[in-house]
């Protein structure tokens, strides 16, 4: 009994000794440097803006695009389009992951069975004391014994400082930052099919401005070939206007180049092969830019897929600093096995002689030489502030991609308004200059100049309204449409 107890103390102590060195090693935790974001935002874009929560940017894509030909677009991009799909099998890869960090922190379980033959030396102590073992009446240990076994054993790290479950939270965090990535994807896709669509209405309007063009001045050509004649004018002004007729009709080569080039992109933005992309190019000059509400910048928060994927990743940033912090302190594993051992296969079903079965505990802590601990803690620290900086800087970046485009939009509304008064009245000019040629009373160079202005400001009002289409596109992709 005396001597039970001094061994039971010596445990004691031991255990105690144990426990102690492993609560030193948890002390010794480097001070963090934590940053908090800052989420406030101006109340409004500028000094005009109201408090109204009316936005535009809660639209689905369906109800704010209503031509059909461009829903069409749309509708088979988002079926098609290669870099989508493959951020698609991006979010399956993070989903998987979740997986794995949530099995972390579960007991592993596993079935196993073996055969095998040992043999020891005789003159060993092993081997001296199987010399004189009988199995049955008269027979000694043979020489080589065979081992047959089949077990289950199950193992499991205890999660005491949470560091396997904010492991996996980390985890859900970036999941679902994948998924606002594919958000912020699907509003920068749906967007930029819409650009190029309305630049190929522009250019199909800019190509039919110049057939108009070339049937004004093939009229104007003649006329001055009837002005030769009557000796009235000189051969230059005959070769002057052919020269002019050819640049206009020379500017159509680049214009389709263009719309070929344009055609391709949208196509490939679609994800397939070069083909004639639908659309309706005669009311182009009918299109009016839709009335935009803005709504209150902190939607932005709510609204904006890459605003909430940089939170998300932030959110991630932060549970890593806590998984990181969990490796200073001691880890407690558990593991234990059941099952059948015997030396020869007809004794394997006999119990409880074949019966094995195990049960260990044990704790281990980080001691001496923490280097690449602190190194992993410094580095989760330095990630976390980054994932701040950055999302301040989303954040940002949103509040003024929105202020640029309403500023953007008022700006254009103007301009098209007096560009269209430009165009009205070069328009009359051109017959005004023709009829003063034809009485003498204009040079044949104020016919040619009045021609070249009223085309350059026709092709200016064609970019405007295309700038006006494309503000309208911008600001809905600013304010987080299309995803929804």
């Amino acid at each position: 009994m005396k001597t039970m107890s001094i061994q039971n103390r010596r445990i004691m102590s031991w255990v105690g000794a144990t426990c102690m060195a492993l609560a030193y090693t948890g002390c010794n935790v480097p001070m963090q440097v934590h940053k908090t974001e800052n989420r406030t935002v101006p109340m409004g874009y500028n000094a005009a803006s109201t408090a109204d929560s009316t936005n535009i940017g809660k639209l689905s894509w369906k109800e704010y695009f209503t031509d059909r030909y461009l829903a069409a677009l749309i509708d088979t991009a988002l079926k098609n389009n290669q870099e989508l799909n493959i951020t698609l099998q991006e979010i399956e890869i993070a989903k998987q992951e979740i997986r794995t960090r949530k099995g972390e922190y579960l007991p592993f379980v596993g079935l196993g069975g073996g055969a095998g033959v040992d043999k020891v030396g005789r003159y060993t102590n092993i081997g001296a004391s199987e010399a004189t073992t009988e199995i049955k009446p008269g027979k000694e240990t043979p020489e080589f014994v065979p081992d047959f076994q089949v077990r289950a054993y199950a193992r499991w790290e205890v999660d005491i400082w949470h560091k396997l479950r904010n492991a996996k939270k980390a985890g859900v965090s970036r999941y679902l930052g994948t998924v606002e990535g594919k958000d912020f994807m699907l509003t920068n896709l749906i967007s930029e099919i819409a650009n190029s669509y309305y630049e190929l209405l522009a250019l199909d309007n800019q190509l039919a401005i110049i057939q108009q063009n070339v049937d004004i001045q093939n009229n104007a050509l003649k006329i001055v070939r009837m002005e030769k004649e009557a000796t009235r004018v000189t051969e230059l002004a005959v070769r002057r206007f052919e020269a002019q007729v050819l640049h206009t009709q020379n500017l159509q080569y680049d214009i389709k180049q263009r719309i070929a080039v344009t055609e391709n992109r949208i196509n490939f933005l679609l994800g397939r092969f070069p083909q004639h992309v639908e659309r309706d190019e005669e009311h182009f000059a009918d299109l009016m830019p839709r009335a935009i509400q803005s709504g209150l910048p902190t939607q932005l928060l709510q609204n904006r897929p890459d605003v909430k994927q940089a939170e998300n990743n932030l959110a991630a940033a932060k549970l890593d600093i806590e998984v990181a912090r969990a490796n200073f302190y001691p880890s407690l594993g558990l593991s234990a096995s059941i099952g059948l051992r015997s030396f020869d296969p007809a004794y394997i079903a006999k119990l409880p002689e074949s019966l094995i079965a195990s049960l260990a505990g044990d704790l281990v802590g980080p001691l001496i030489n923490k280097n690449a601990i602190k190194a992993a803690y410094a580095t989760a620290n330095a990630k976390q502030i980054q994932a701040v900086y950055d999302y301040e800087r989303t954040v940002l970046k949103a509040y003024i991609e929105v202020a640029n485009e309403l500023s953007n939009i008022s700006n254009l509304a103007n301009s098209y308004d007096t560009k269209s008064r430009e165009v009205q009245a070069l328009t009359q000019s051109i017959a005004i200059s023709n009829g003063l040629f034809r009485s003498a009373r204009a040079d044949y160079m104020e016919v040619l100049l009045t021609q070249r202005d009223a085309l350059e400001s026709k092709f200016d009002l064609v970019e405007t309204k295309m700038k006006q289409m494309n503000a309208t596109v911008n600001i809905y992709r600013a304010l987080g449409g299309g995803w929804n």
